[in-house]
Order: structure tokens, then sequence, then C-alpha cells
């Protein structure tokens, strides 16, 4: 598969390279607009990840062991052909996240103990030993939120109440900037988190438990498939609009 990009980059990123701006696709599912990135290889973070191979052959990310950004990245880079590596807490069978970064080739370094400060600390001492670049939290970076707001835009959509999943909150400003007058709602299935001007939800489920419901498409249950519930159970009137990052590990 080959991920088209643009030659123009949103504000703040390095250059003009492998930001995707292909409109995502969008079904309704209950009377809400859902906007399928689980349709897009990767997910939302392959739209903007390309940028951190910039100059750099290979990029680590320390990554929960159910998070999507680690299976993003692999992706990523194996369009490139670069290296992807992920620093990752140790787990006697490693979480399909994982092991479908590791198909597409990314290299996997297990930790224990796996407390996820430890395993940062393990990807910053692998960087500073080997050159690599490391890659934020979540991948927040400078120009995350821009790339995320074209993707939006692209779409057509004018919805009056946004919903989406926070993690590091990159989705969420994102959405925001894109469409200032909506009502946007961040279900939070991590850490604490705050999004200016955007009402919070916390998820009563921990980020490593999966949702008690099953959406009617394809999304990653630890994350999109937790906000969806929450999305049901407490949208407002007019249109509403659904932002699913990526689906289930393959």
């Amino acid at each position: 598969m080959t991920l088209p990009v643009v030659t123009t980059a949103p504000q703040g990123a390095p250059h003009a390279l492998i930001v995707v701006t292909t409109a995502p696709q969008i079904t309704d599912h209950f009377g809400i607009r859902v906007v399928r990135d689980d349709l897009f290889p990767g997910g939302t973070k392959a739209r903007f990840a390309g940028q951190l191979f910039d100059g750099v052959d290979e990029v680590v990310y320390a990554s929960p062991a159910e998070g999507g950004a680690q299976t993003a990245l692999a992706i990523v880079a194996e369009q490139l052909g670069k290296r992807a590596t992920i620093f990752v807490a140790r787990r006697r069978v490693p979480h399909a996240r994982t092991l479908m970064a590791k198909a597409h080739g990314a290299k996997i370094f297990q930790v224990s103990p796996g407390y996820l400060s430890v395993v940062q600390a393990r990807a910053r001492r692998y960087c500073a030993a080997t050159g690599a670049r490391l890659a934020p939290f979540g991948f927040d970076l400078a120009w995350s939120t821009g790339a995320i707001s074209e993707a939006a835009l692209t779409t057509g959509e004018m919805p009056e109440e946004v919903w989406c999943a926070g993690g590091s909150g990159t989705l969420a400003r994102g959405l925001a900037k894109a469409w200032p007058r909506a009502r946007l709602n961040v279900v939070q299935v991590g850490r604490d988190l705050i999004v200016a001007g955007a009402a919070m939800h916390k998820h009563g489920l921990p980020f490593g438990a999966v949702a008690r419901t099953k959406p009617p498409f394809p999304s990653d249950p630890h994350y999109d498939a937790k906000a969806f519930e929450l999305c049901l159970a407490r949208h407002g009137p007019g249109k509403v609009l659904f932002w699913n990052v990526a689906g289930p590990a393959d």
C-alpha cells in the first residue's frame, strides 16, 4: 500500500514531507457521522507521523502495551523504507498491537519492570546511544494539530458537536481547530487530561481494559470504542460527529 502525500506541510512542520490529507471516509451509525480513520493505513496518527523521519533513519517510541501509535509508526516507517523501534512493557504474550508493529518491520524491545516511566527512560537512553529520534508521547508534535485539522476539513462536514477519545489530547486540539464553533467532547481513556474549551468525560475503565460494547464499525477496544460508548449515551442535539482513530490490531 502506498500512502498519498501532499507538498505543503501544516504550520510548524519542518518540511513539506509526508503529511497525508486524503479525505477520511464517513459512515452513519445511530444518527452519528463517524469518521472512519480505521480505513486509513495506520489510523489518524499515520497521517502526520512521517514528519518524524525527516533527517533520520530511525524513530523510537515508548509505548503502552495497547497503544496504537506503535503500529502507526511501524506502518509509516515501512512505507518510507526506514526503521521504527518500539520500547514496551514486557508481557508473557505481547499485545496484538506490538505484534502488529513487529509484523510491519518494527524492532521491539520489551522492558521489565514495565512501568511507562521505566519504558520511556530506556527509550531515551537508547536514543542517546544511537542518535535515533525519540517520538513524543501520543505524537504530540508542533504540526500534528494542523495535519488533523486539515484532514478534518477535507471531509466537508460542519458538525454541531464533535466527540473523540483523548490520550495526549493531540486529536482533540486538531478537531477544535477545524471546527471551533462545534461543541467538543473528549473522552479521557488514559492519563488525566484537560483540553481547553472541551467538555471532558472520564471513562470508568482503565486504558488496559477493553470497552464493554463493540461499535458497529472496526474500532480500537482500548481507545475509540470506549469514547463511542459515551458518545452514544451523552451526545446532544444537532449534527454529531465521532472521530474513530483506528481499528483493532490485526
